[in-house]
């Protein structure tokens, strides 16, 4: 039996290794780890994705991206055909996007975050994972590997602006009922796991590696 090949997208500024328990059964899926690059002069998420889609080598892909990634991977699913989009801690549409969020777009406050500051591994923990990572800051250290100020003010740029309404109907979410980043309450038709946070991937991996083959494998009707 062919393996379905499943390309991975951690979220913003993190590394490939925020899914070291992430284990999908070998004999049906090839895991493949996508990394964050440094954007190029202005250019547009389109493009990114574009260029990151040229990693995507094997034929008919399983696309997975968490937070930053799950809206990256929707704008690769544009590029190159897909067999499914699963997004994790992520939003599918500008609307689901936070009062606060909604408000730096219009008043273009996010031009002012002093981005060199988040540089600090304990400011860049809570901007990528969420208020809740004191604790194990130790921990989420080695998962943000992308500490490079022009990447980081492109991202933050890039998610508040994004541009999409139309949510895509193929697109499937998984989202914590705790998430602090992208609060549920603003999240419509979303696979809801109890007690998940916005780092969900890290300590809701079991209900993940028990689930994510199953989402995968299920024919759309």
């Amino acid at each position: 039996m062919n393996t379905i090949p499943v390309y991975f997208m951690p979220g913003l500024a993190a590394s490939s290794s925020i899914f070291e328990r992430i284990l999908l059964p070998e004999l049906q899926f090839k895991m493949i780890f996508l990394e964050w690059e440094i954007p190029l002069e202005t250019e547009s998420l389109s493009d990114y994705a574009k260029r990151i889609s040229a990693k995507i080598t094997l034929e008919n892909p399983v696309l997975i991206g968490v937070s930053f990634g799950g809206i990256l991977v929707q704008e690769i699913a544009k590029w190159i055909p897909v067999r499914k989009v699963i997004i994790i801690s992520s939003v599918k549409s500008n609307l689901e996007f936070p009062l606060r969020m909604k408000i730096a777009k219009t008043t273009k406050a996010y031009k002012l975050i002093p981005l060199h500051l988040i540089l600090n591994i304990e400011n860049l923990a809570k901007f990528s994972f969420g208020k809740k990572v004191n604790k194990r800051l130790r921990l989420y250290e080695k998962f943000l590997s992308v500490r490079d100020i022009r990447y980081l003010d492109w991202a933050v740029e890039q998610v508040i602006l994004w541009d999409r309404e139309v949510v895509d109907p193929n697109v499937i979410h998984i989202h914590g009922d705790l998430d602090d980043v992208f609060p549920i309450k603003n999240i419509s038709n979303c696979m809801v796991v109890k007690g998940g946070t916005h780092i969900m991937i890290l300590n809701k991996y079991k209900w993940l590696n028990e689930n994510v083959p199953k989402i995968i494998l299920e024919q759309h009707a």
